[in-house]
């Protein structure tokens, strides 16, 4: 079994309220807008940290992370990217990617607007994390926490901060 916290749109800031929730999780995945390599590096003071970048990460980010990434996390495949759209409304760039590569969730970030959302027409989990940053249009601060086992995902807990 894996502890897995989703989070995005840090923007350089990260709430030391979900230190918490990090010290218990054995993988961090991060869906872009980081802000600086300093917020991966404190996150992977927690745990291994997996992330893509988004688009207001400057160019050392860029260069060292990818746009869109998969992967594998038990026997649950990831697709995870920044701007990636969400059922019915992806992109078409997002939209080739899932035909191609089928994974069982889809994980973008940048609209800071939670979402979870099965979506019937890829078979796959929709999760945007929404935001954790303290810069954007979001009312809350929001992080995912869930557990992976084999081929299941399990125990999906909403973390909701006020700004």
């Amino acid at each position: 079994m894996k502890k897995i916290v989703l989070l995005s749109d840090t923007h350089n800031s990260l709430d030391t309220r979900i230190i918490k929730h990090l010290k218990k999780s054995d993988e961090i995945w991060h869906a872009g807008d980081i802000g600086s390599f300093e917020i991966i590096d404190k996150l992977s003071e927690y745990a291994p940290t997996t992330a893509v970048f988004g688009n207001i990460d400057n160019a050392e980010i860029r260069k060292s992370l990818k746009k869109t990434i998969t992967f594998k996390c038990e026997e649950i495949k990831i697709l995870m990217t920044h701007i990636g759209g969400y059922p019915g409304n992806y992109n078409h760039e997002i939209q080739d990617i899932l035909k191609k590569n089928k994974p069982n969730i889809f994980i973008s970030g940048h609209s800071h607007i939670l979402k979870v959302i099965f979506d019937k027409k890829y078979n796959l989990l929709h999760m945007n994390p929404g935001a954790i940053g303290d810069y954007g249009i979001h009312k809350f601060k929001t992080i995912i926490c869930f557990n992976i086992t084999l081929d299941k995902i399990h125990d999906l807990r909403v973390i909701q901060y006020e700004r």
